[in-house]
C-alpha cells in the first residue's frame, strides 16, 4: 500500500466516525508541522464541517522538500450505513480517489 493510499484509508474511518457521532453543524479547522531528526520539516491544514449527517473536509500536506499534496473527502451516513469517498492529489497533479461504505 502506497503511503498515499494509506492517508487516504486514515481519514476514510476518521470521517466515518465524525459523520456517525455529529448530527449539528459543527466546523474545525486544525494545523500542524513537525521537524524530523535531520532537521525536515513536514506541516499540514485542514479543516471541515458537518451537518445533518454529512461530514467534509479538505487539507494540504507540505513534505521536506517542498511539495504539497491536497486532500479532500465526503462522508455521508443515513439508514446505518456511511459512505466516504476521499481523494488525494500530489504535488506532480497525480490523484488517488477512494470510496467505501460501512453498515451496521
Amino acid at each position: 500500500m502506497t503511503p498515499v493510499s494509506k492517508y487516504v484509508g486514515g481519514a476514510t474511518m476518521a470521517l466515518v466516525l465524525m459523520a456517525a457521532s455529529v448530527s449539528n453543524a459543527h466546523a474545525w479547522s486544525r494545523s500542524g508541522s513537525t521537524t524530523g531528526p535531520r532537521g525536515k520539516s513536514v506541516s499540514s491544514s485542514s479543516n471541515g464541517s458537518c451537518s445533518g449527517g454529512s461530514c467534509s473536509r479538505s487539507g494540504s500536506v507540505t513534505g521536506p522538500r517542498g511539495g504539497t499534496a491536497a486532500t479532500s473527502g465526503k462522508t455521508n451516513c443515513s439508514g446505518g450505513a456511511c459512505t466516504h469517498t476521499g481523494n488525494v492529489t500530489g504535488p506532480n497533479g497525480g490523484s488517488v480517489t477512494r470510496s467505501s461504505t460501512v453498515s451496521k
